[in-house]
């Protein structure tokens, strides 16, 4: 089997990308500390080619070198915007006629391999600090709770790693 070379790959250049249609999903990030994190959240939204990333509280924001080394430019193709209270981005989400997903453990959380969406949905998901999760106050305004089944010893998965998850399945709904 031979590596698929770049031009094999035929992917969009960044202007095609700005113009290509998107698939309706919005990544809303909760007071995500970690650049890396962040960056690695614009790449693979970049990857799938979602709609957009929402930055709230205390997110970085781009231009930023460290959001860059995992991004490698997705921040520049990706639209962003900033809230500083995630409330208010929920609030805009749900007036725009999203429906809006805290990704959360939590009492009626619905499975992501329980999860069916229509195609199109205009969908946003929140994905939480690195340490606390997603705001109670915020899971309290959101349309539900997705949560990722998990067997093993340890409760949780990295935020970057959680975002890529739920990202490829909703997007694959949504498409």
């Amino acid at each position: 089997m031979q590596k698929t070379t770049i031009q094999e790959m035929n992917r969009l250049t960044p202007e095609a990308f700005h113009e290509a249609k998107k698939v309706p999903l919005i990544v809303v990030l909760d007071n995500v500390r970690s650049q890396h994190n962040i960056g690695a959240v614009f790449r693979t939204a970049d990857a799938f080619c979602l709609q957009g990333v929402w930055l709230c509280g205390i997110c970085c924001c781009p231009p930023n070198n460290e959001i860059h080394k995992t991004a490698l430019g997705a921040e520049l193709t990706v639209d962003w915007r900033y809230f500083e209270h995630t409330l208010d981005a929920v609030k805009a989400l749900q007036a725009d006629g999203y429906t809006v997903y805290a990704i959360e453990q939590a009492h009626g959380s619905t499975m992501l391999s329980d999860l069916q969406l229509p195609q199109n949905q205009k969908t946003a998901i929140i994905m939480g600090h690195e340490v606390f999760g997603v705001q109670q106050e915020v899971v309290d305004a959101a349309n539900g709770c997705i949560e990722i089944p998990q067997y093993g010893t340890k409760h949780s998965l990295n935020v970057s790693v959680t975002a890529g998850i739920v990202m490829y399945q909703l997007s694959n709904m949504l498409r």
